[in-house]
């Protein structure tokens, strides 16, 4: 059984550095032993959550069953995943497991690379060739070493700028799969500064006229590039991630339809309502009752 708490849990996560930065190796036979590693661990990690922190993982052997907002994915070896603070996931199962994790908060992270997991954001588990696998891994396994070396005079830095290595090892791997270029198009700069702007504001901005007046362009031309990009139009993207938040707070907490509709930035509830319904195909009551264990 789920606990429903009034928000979303957001867990605090252990550090190396002031609550910035955390990297550590992990070796757990399965989801009851992790209970050894920190009594509340095993809590934390089957209670949906999200993370204060960018928070990257490196699977070196085992398998992982884990649910990020409403889908769920078996992890093999060989694996990279990254999960915005956003995202909303607890663990499933996991057997035998290895991994590497690494979590660093904002302040810390290259504001290129920063940049760019806001494009990659929300990403699905990669997996990795051998040797790429091997690379990172190598990265990972520095950055730890560097985070035992407390009493060095440039201990900050020497450990935030080997993380930041890592994460743009990720990165760069999650770019190469996605098939994105250096360069982007016209269309692709657009679409990407409109879901960046998404993201930031997608409570206070409904229309797809405020999105292109935002970015200084027509809404006509605005709407040309995305779907050109995306193969869906600006109001697509725009109520799927209304309705991405609202099933995150449906499904993990315990507040009203009308407190969500409101927290989403909706004063009129009846159109929260049927907004609900005209995109999921049931009313947000039934997709509580449905999804509550």
């Amino acid at each position: 059984m789920r606990k429903k708490t009034k928000s979303i849990p957001v867990n605090v996560m252990t550090d190396d550095f002031g609550g910035d930065i955390s990297v550590e190796k992990i070796s757990v036979a399965n989801l009851r032993a992790l209970e050894k590693v920190s009594e509340n661990s095993l809590e934390d990690a089957e209670q949906s959550h999200r993370h204060d922190r960018h928070s990257f993982f490196l699977l070196e052997s085992g398998i992982v069953s884990i649910e990020i907002d409403f889908q769920k994915y078996d992890i093999q070896p060989s694996s990279v995943i990254y999960m915005h603070p956003n995202q909303v996931h607890r663990m499933l199962a996991f057997e035998h497991v290895t991994v590497y994790s690494c979590a660093i908060n904002n302040e810390n992270l290259n504001p290129e690379y920063l940049k760019l997991l806001e494009t990659i954001s929300p990403a699905k588990p990669i997996l990795l060739d051998t040797e790429t696998f091997s690379v990172i891994s190598q990265a990972a396994s520095f950055a730890m070493k560097l985070s035992e070396r407390k009493n060095e005079k440039l201990y900050h830095f020497l450990l935030k700028d080997s993380c930041n290595t890592l994460v743009a090892l990720i990165i760069s791997q999650y770019l190469h799969q996605s098939g994105s270029s250096d360069k982007l198009s016209r269309f692709e700069t657009v679409t990407k500064g409109f879901k960046e702007l998404l993201e930031r504001e997608f409570i206070n901005i409904k229309k797809p006229a405020e999105y292109a007046q935002n970015l200084n362009i027509s809404t006509p031309y605005l709407n040309e590039c995305v779907k050109n990009t995306t193969g869906h139009s600006v109001s697509y993207h725009i109520q799927e991630r209304i309705i991405l938040e609202a099933k995150r707070l449906l499904f993990h907490s315990n507040k009203s339809v009308k407190e969500i509709a409101t927290e989403l930035g909706y004063d009129d509830y009846p159109y929260f309502t049927r907004l609900f319904t005209k995109v999921t195909g049931m009313t947000a009551v039934t997709f509580r009752n449905k999804n509550h264990d």
